[in-house]
């Protein structure tokens, strides 16, 4: 099975790719925290890159905030296919970095938006607007520690 797993594996370029890809409309990435309750909890969020490092913001009261303060471990996931033998996908095991910064919020939450245009209406909204919002939430930062991938399209049809 491991021989299996090393040949379906993305290399570092192509997970970059990957992620970069699945940060446009159509994608989100699921997130799990510790809940309170030990359980994992798990959301999904749009997200953008910054330095190759998945960054999205919520509110600063979220429980997906007040988990990551409690507990910085973050598992975070992308995948897309429709087929079994299209299938690829990337987690990235993890700390969280919370960064209550309104610059960094804005330019994140700009980031974020921009990528779902039509989907989302702070992509529209001006700038003031934006850093209103801002005020409100916190940036989290992705560290990654363990990353793994798959990219089944790498078997040729063969399992």
């Amino acid at each position: 099975m491991a021989k299996r797993r090393n040949e379906i594996a993305m290399t570092d370029e192509e997970a970059a790719a990957f992620l970069e890809e699945c940060s446009q409309p159509g994608h989100s990435l699921e997130v799990a925290s510790i809940g309170p309750s030990g359980y994992p909890h798990q959301i999904a969020m749009w997200y953008a890159l910054v330095d190759g490092k998945i960054h999205f913001t919520s509110y600063g009261k979220a429980q997906k905030v007040l988990n990551l303060k409690r507990n910085p471990k973050i598992s975070c996931m992308v995948e897309k296919g429709d087929s079994y033998s299209e299938l690829r996908g990337l987690v990235i095991e993890g700390d969280a970095e919370i960064i209550d910064d309104p610059e960094t919020v804005f330019q994140v939450l700009k980031a974020s938006s921009a990528n779902h245009p039509a989907s989302n209406p702070m992509h529209e909204a001006p700038d003031e607007q934006k850093r209103k919002v801002a005020s409100k939430r916190v940036v989290i930062k992705v560290n990654p520690v363990t990353i793994f991938s798959w990219d089944h399209r790498k078997l040729g049809g063969s399992y």
